[in-house]
């Protein structure tokens, strides 16, 4: 084992042969990202939008101003038309005489101040069960009746 073995020298510097390569270099591609994308259509987009609006804004201008136009027009031939006139004057040889009327004027009634039965409350039905019969109302002071006796009391008479 003493000795080693030289190697020849073709083994220490091989001919090394450049090997074609199998790939192309790659070239980077640009990329899309989809913000991008989006950023373009929204501009788009918002270019479109202030377009109506301005062709809007424009339409109600020129409308506003034919308005104002026909509105012009249409005083202008009103002043025409209503050139003020003269009334004619009344007739004073026939004057107005109110007449009287045919009509028989109406009997004023009297106020019911009975309650009807159905809508008494109970301790009040005792009370009318005591005035029965149609001859009991007859006997309650009519309304005029009532307003001199209030105003006896207080001493207004």
């Amino acid at each position: 084992m003493g000795q080693r073995r030289k190697l020849p020298p073709s083994f220490l510097k091989p001919n090394c042969l450049i090997k074609p390569p199998v790939k192309k270099n790659t070239i980077p591609i640009d990329l899309k990202l989809h913000n991008d994308i989006r950023a373009v259509e929204r501009a788009r987009f918002a270019h479109q939008v202030a377009e109506k609006r301005r062709l809007i804004k424009q339409y109600k201008m020129e409308r506003e101003r034919q308005q104002k136009l026909e509105e012009q027009e249409e005083i202008k031939r009103l002043r025409k038309e209503l050139i003020p006139k003269a009334q004619l004057m009344p007739y004073f040889d026939r004057p107005f005489v109110p007449r009287r009327s045919k009509k028989q004027p109406t009997v004023p009634r009297e106020p019911k101040f009975c309650i009807p039965r159905h809508k008494t409350i109970r301790c009040c039905r005792m009370s009318c069960n005591d005035m029965s019969g149609p001859s009991q109302l007859q006997h309650l002071p009519s309304s005029v009746e009532k307003t001199e006796a209030l105003y006896k009391n207080r001493g207004l008479q």
